[in-house]
């Protein structure tokens, strides 16, 4: 008897089975055709025909630089969660970085280099204790006129930190008459380390120079964002006007002496000491000593 039920059981679950995949009947058909275009099926992003950066040409018929290439398309076109964030800021950020790019002369480009290194997090740190949309660490901050002490952080300061970027950029120009992907790939691995590596091998081109896992990426992370930001529709991401931040509406107050208490200060001009932090992050303190007058402007937002 108990041979006769299995059988009994298989013939059922083979009739099952036949009934779903043979099935004439609309409703069916159409769920299974639903389930073979279910979101299972992954496709590598298209590499662009052409792509530069600040006007040179990226070598894409050669197999190691489409390669290399390939992997930070693949990686960031895939990292939804970053790459949709960092479109939502560009919209807040992009129109403050583009006019002092162009102003001192930098390629537009370099917007992008801004997003390899900070994802456009204005308050982000590294380990290494590089802070601000540039990534810049105390030392270099200093030796580019930057303001850095207890109070006061001026590489978190949208504006004068970028400015500063631009200074270190078009002095490294100056002195080694570099190319600009040259001078973007010395950004990651530093002044003489790329010297170094160029010297070594008597090479003048980032694209003919073998360089270490991070600075050997860096470059193609850059040219990823641009491709990407600048055709993302193509890649997926499905972005309209209403979905990006919008910059900040703030007015500036100009202030040549101590702040006792900025918490105070904020209420006393209309605004929040969370709004202050906001769009003033260089201020790292609940109070500004200025001990010497010096002139700070302050954005007090209208929110």
């Amino acid at each position: 008897m108990k041979k006769f039920a299995f059988i009994g059981i298989a013939v059922i679950l083979v009739a099952t089975y036949a009934l779903f995949t043979f099935s004439t009947d609309p409703e069916v058909i159409e769920e299974t055709e639903n389930q073979a275009t279910l979101p299972h099926q992954t496709y590598p992003p298209q590499l662009p025909d052409t792509l530069s950066f600040a006007g040179e040409n990226v070598p894409l018929e050669r197999i190691d630089i489409y390669e290399a290439l390939d992997r930070e398309m693949i990686t960031n076109t895939f990292w939804h969660t970053n790459l949709i964030l960092v479109m939502k800021r560009s919209s807040r950020y992009f129109p403050i970085i583009e006019p002092i790019l162009r102003e001192c002369g930098v390629p537009d480009d370099f917007k992008y280099l801004c997003v390899a290194e900070s994802s456009l997090v204005p308050t982000v740190k590294s380990p290494a204790g590089a802070v601000g949309l540039w990534q810049i660490l105390e030392s270099t901050g200093k030796e580019l006129g930057l303001e850095i002490n207890d109070e006061v952080d001026e590489r978190y300061d949208i504006q004068k930190s970028t400015r500063a970027a631009c200074t270190y950029l078009l002095r490294a120009r100056e002195n080694h008459n570099w190319s600009w992907t040259l001078l973007a790939a010395s950004y990651n691995g530093g002044l003489n380390r790329v010297a170094k590596n160029t010297t070594q091998q008597h090479q003048t081109n980032y694209y003919d120079t073998l360089w270490g896992e991070e600075t050997g990426r860096y470059v193609f992370r850059i040219l990823a964002f641009k491709a990407i930001m600048n055709d993302p529709q193509t890649y997926g991401f499905m972005l309209e006007e209403k979905d990006l931040y919008q910059p900040y509406e703030y007015e500036e107050v100009v202030v040549n002496q101590g702040i006792e208490d900025i918490a105070q200060w904020a209420i006393d001009n209309g605004t929040t000491y969370k709004a202050i932090k906001t769009l003033n992050p260089w201020l790292r303190k609940n109070k500004l000593t200025n001990a010497r007058g010096k002139e700070y402007k302050i954005l007090v937002a209208k929110f």
